[in-house]
């Protein structure tokens, strides 16, 4: 039986029907908003997956091209292959809210899919996407703690609008999804134009004032399935073992979680697991994986309640408490800019190279074809953390390090063409003890101003963690891996003095509230000002000088009639000023011309040869002319490349000419002025005004 429900949402109606299409699914949505549908899905498999320690949930989202009227390109014409950026962004932006929201042990093989069957460009699908996968899990039989539901908020004249379009947004100075329940926030991430703290929390908290309805709604489709939920696997497990490891490790475990040195701290760990694995094997042989979930329980309890309690941290510092920073630019003598910035024993080296306008990179959307001229690729190679791993291509987790870095350092970019490069930063994470991410962003801003790039300055990130035990709540800066792993929240924010550019926060309890996320957003200020005066130690200025080992390039603006004079009959002309000069050089259909090359002389000689292609005559100025053709009235002169004008027989010399050969013949070269360009284009050019004072006189 079909069942629908309908919401409105920033103005607009948010459709959720059920019971219509895809049955056999565990649960099953369609998600309509305006033109705009998404398909979503829920489904497990009926077997346990024994002996995992994880959830075993997997999320996919995926655009189809038909969406949008369109028909993909290469070679198979299909869907096919590695998600875009865009979708594994999307599927990341659908897992983090809802996985914290499963039983802990449940342990069958769960799959979500959000298929985009119908896009209208100016709604978009990824929070439609986000709120229909609650929807599914909510109305399947799956045990889930949700609803949650998502909405993206925009800030344009100072009010907030919910579910912005595309036009809309682009006038935004804030573009953030935010994703809840009914009692909190649980997933954040966006950026925005150096906003101000208290105007971003403003923005979440609006936001889930419009979540509440969609809440609503899905908690009434809920209602009119009518599917029961089973029943949600016991946690706990034997309490007998788990009191009899806590009684062996508990005392050593203390010292272990006081270890301030990560790799000192683990190899503790270890020896630890397997002293009380070999101290408890006859008496619980054959479950040393609950013995080592016991030791983890151990772990967790122990850093929480020494924070807490004795309000104090692993390794020894302050809540607020920056590790050591320190900063080294132009690591690299021959790439274009790089800085190494380490922050404890998290390190990155961060390496910029500059581009043409051909090497921005092609993406293909529903939209249609874009063009990116800035890209920032993160690297987490398996030695950064001591592992031996094959090295395969980006995952996940890079892709959406390296979207967060680059939505962080773009707004301190030049704007509107000032700098026409194609710039590319690639972040080699070389060690990492938390948040690699924000150490991508400071050195990816510092690489950036060693290279020249004029940024209207540094860019800092910081990550901020969480522990709360009933009403009490610590919130940490900069937190280590272990504090991420154990603690309750993982909030990354970057910005400047100014205010902030880019966040994204996950949490694994229920959610959090606003006095929560203002402590931590006030705590991220003074943290990111902190490391903003360190990075300023190790360059204040974008450098004046690119490096001589980067490309120059040279931009000029053509009358677009006269393109085809450059490019020439089948890009004859083209090709030769590349060939003579060693220039590279793009035009588009602007008449907006790029020339590049590593030598600025080159440049300067394919600019000279475009220039004397494609110049404008001016009344007024002198040239030196060629005689093409003679005539009884007159001569006809070229004084530009497919630019003749006309000598009058009157404007040959001062004195009366009876015969036009008397002065000038054709091939003869001769400095005209130009005296006039009529309407139609036709030049009337003078000799006599062009001659020397002296020779005046003579005549």
């Amino acid at each position: 039986m079909k069942h629908t429900v309908e919401v409105q949402v920033g103005g607009r109606p948010l459709r959720i029907e059920t019971g219509e299409v895809a049955r056999q699914a565990g649960g099953s949505v369609v998600m309509s908003y305006g033109d705009t549908v998404v398909l979503v899905t829920a489904t497990k498999e009926d077997r346990v997956r024994e002996g995992i320690d994880f959830l075993p949930l997997s999320v996919d989202y995926q655009e189809m091209s038909y969406a949008a009227g369109r028909i993909p390109g290469g070679f198979f014409r299909r869907e096919i292959g590695r998600p875009s950026e865009k979708e594994t962004l999307t599927s990341r932006l659908i897992d983090r809210p809802i996985r914290p929201l499963f039983a802990k042990k449940w342990a069958f093989e769960t799959q979500v899919i959000a298929t985009v069957m119908s896009v209208d460009m100016q709604n978009e699908p990824d929070v439609v996407a986000l709120t229909g996968a609650s929807a599914a899990l909510h109305i399947s039989s799956i045990p889930f703690g949700g609803p949650v539901a998502a909405v993206r908020v925009g800030r344009v004249n100072g009010e907030f609008v919910i579910n912005p379009s595309a036009a809309v947004l682009a006038q935004s100075d804030m573009n953030i999804v935010v994703a809840g329940t009914k009692e909190a926030v649980v997933m954040v991430e966006g950026g925005a134009d150096f906003v101000p703290e208290d105007d971003i929390a403003d923005a979440i908290m609006c936001a889930h004032e419009a979540i509440l309805p969609i809440i609503e709604a899905q908690n009434e489709l809920q209602r009119l399935v009518a599917k029961e939920k089973e029943p949600v696997p016991e946690a706990g497990g034997d309490q007998a073992l788990k009191d009899r490891v806590f009684e062996v490790a508990q005392a050593e475990m203390g010292e272990v979680m006081t270890t301030a040195d990560k790799l000192v701290r683990r190899d503790r760990k270890r020896a630890l697991k397997t002293r009380v694995r070999q101290e408890l094997a006859s008496e619980y042989e054959g479950r040393e994986k609950e013995i080592d979930a016991a030791l983890e329980e151990l772990e967790k309890k122990i850093v929480r309640t020494m924070m807490v309690k004795d309000r104090r941290r692993i390794d020894g510092r302050a809540f607020d408490e920056v590790r050591p920073i320190s900063i080294q630019v132009g690591k690299l003598p021959r790439t274009h800019g790089s800085a190494l910035f380490t922050r404890g024993e998290t390190q990155v080296i961060a390496i910029v190279t500059l581009g043409s306008s051909s090497d921005e990179q092609k993406i293909e959307a529903l939209a249609g074809e874009t063009f990116k001229s800035f890209m920032l690729h993160y690297n987490f190679p398996p030695f950064s953390v001591g592992e031996v791993k094959p090295l395969r291509g980006p995952g996940r987790r890079e892709i959406g390090h390296g979207a967060l870095a680059e939505r962080a350092v773009k707004p301190s970019l030049p704007k509107n063409g000032e700098f026409p490069y194609t710039i590319r930063v690639v972040s080699e994470v070389l060690e990492s003890n938390g948040s690699s991410s924000m150490a991508t962003v400071c050195g990816s801003s510092l690489a950036l101003m060693d290279a020249g790039v004029p940024v209207s300055g540094p860019v800092a990130g910081i990550a901020m963690g969480l522990v709360k035990e009933g009403d009490q709540f610590i919130v940490l800066t900069d937190i280590l891996g272990d504090e991420d792993h154990l603690g309750d929240m993982d909030f990354k924010v970057t910005g400047n003095e100014r205010g902030i550019t880019a966040f994204q926060m996950d949490v694994k309890i229920s959610g959090i509230n606003r006095e929560i996320l203002k402590k931590a957003l006030d705590q991220a200020r003074s943290g990111r000002l902190h490391i903003l005066e360190k990075m300023k130690n190790g360059i204040e200025l974008p450098r004046v000088q690119l490096s001589p080992y980067a490309p120059r390039v040279i931009t000029i603006q053509i009358n677009p009639d006269k393109i085809r004079d450059v490019i020439g009959p089948g890009g004859k002309v083209i090709r030769s000023i590349v060939a003579e000069t060693g220039a590279k050089i793009d035009i588009d259909d602007s008449g907006r011309v790029v020339v590049m090359s590593p030598d600025a002389e080159a440049c300067d000689k394919a600019i000279e040869k475009i220039r004397g292609i494609t110049e404008e005559p001016e009344i007024g100025r002198l040239y030196m002319a060629k005689i093409v053709r003679v005539t009884d009235f007159g001569a006809f002169a070229e004084i530009l490349p497919n630019t003749e004008g006309l000598i009058h027989i009157s404007q040959l010399e001062h004195k009366r000419v009876r015969k036009v050969t008397d002065v000038v013949n054709e091939g003869d070269e001769v400095m005209v002025k130009v005296i006039d360009i009529d309407k139609d284009g036709r030049i009337r050019l003078s000799r006599k005004a062009a001659l020397p004072p002296e020779q005046k006189e003579s005549e």
